[in-house]
């Protein structure tokens, strides 16, 4: 099998390094990545400039690794139509330093790298967790999600979604399928504003969470420590 790994948050994050040791045991694997963070960059694209791929190395032995100047979807694009075409059976996407699931997943640059392949008809996933700090419950439950997701073809525009919790592998409850993409309320935005000069207004945006959610959604199970995986529909 061959396998592409890609992400939003960049060649150098710790996530792309772990999702492309473990996607070893399944195939060949290419990485292809941003030079650097493209996070909530959506299912952007570039036009009226060449998307350069540059090799680099790569810390992991056997894995062929480029960096690009494009967006994550410009990754998937290149590589589906041209760079890697008729080379690649699955793409791997993540893994992303914080949840893909509810509202959250139409920002994703990880997300629409997987979205993207799956427009050409390659078999994508996404993987994202609540945070690298947790790290050991990806340790045990990758590989195996690996296998079951990429043994699960899906049809044209859609895509496997995998959110790993933000806790102690302890405390971590296993995991739950079929779990639907969250319609709740995931966050309540705030606005500071400041008047620069005349004309000119500076806004930030002040997310706060909240951590309530339907049960069978994604949101519901990491709220309770679960892995969620679940199907994400591209277009219709």
């Amino acid at each position: 099998m061959n396998i592409l790994v890609t992400n939003d948050d960049g060649i150098d994050s710790i996530g792309i390094v772990k999702l492309a040791k473990a996607a070893k045991k399944f195939g060949n694997v290419w990485v292809v990545a941003p030079d650097g963070q493209r996070s909530c960059i959506s299912h952007s694209l570039t036009y009226g400039r060449p998307i350069r791929l540059t090799r680099c190395d790569f810390p992991v032995e056997g894995v062929e690794a480029y960096k690009s100047n494009g967006t994550p979807a410009d990754i998937a694009r290149v590589c589906a139509a041209g760079f890697l075409k008729d080379k690649v059976d699955v793409i791997l996407a993540g893994i992303n330093d914080g949840y893909n699931i509810s509202r959250d997943i139409q920002y994703s640059g990880t997300v629409a790298a997987a979205m993207e392949a799956s427009l050409f008809g390659i078999h994508a996933i996404a993987f994202s967790q609540g945070s690298y700090e947790f790290g050991d419950v990806v340790d045990k439950y990758l590989d195996g999600i690996i296998e079951e997701c990429i043994n699960k073809p899906l049809d044209v525009n859609k895509i496997w979604n995998v959110n790993f919790p933000a806790c102690k592998l302890e405390d971590c409850k296993g995991i739950k399928r079929d779990c639907k993409v969250s319609t709740d309320t995931f966050y309540d935005d705030g606005y500071s504003e400041e008047q620069v000069e005349e004309g000119v207004y500076d806004y930030n945006i002040i997310q706060k969470r909240i951590w309530e959610a339907e049960e069978g959604s994604d949101l519901a199970a990491v709220i309770d420590n679960y892995i969620s995986i679940g199907v994400v529909n591209n277009i219709g």
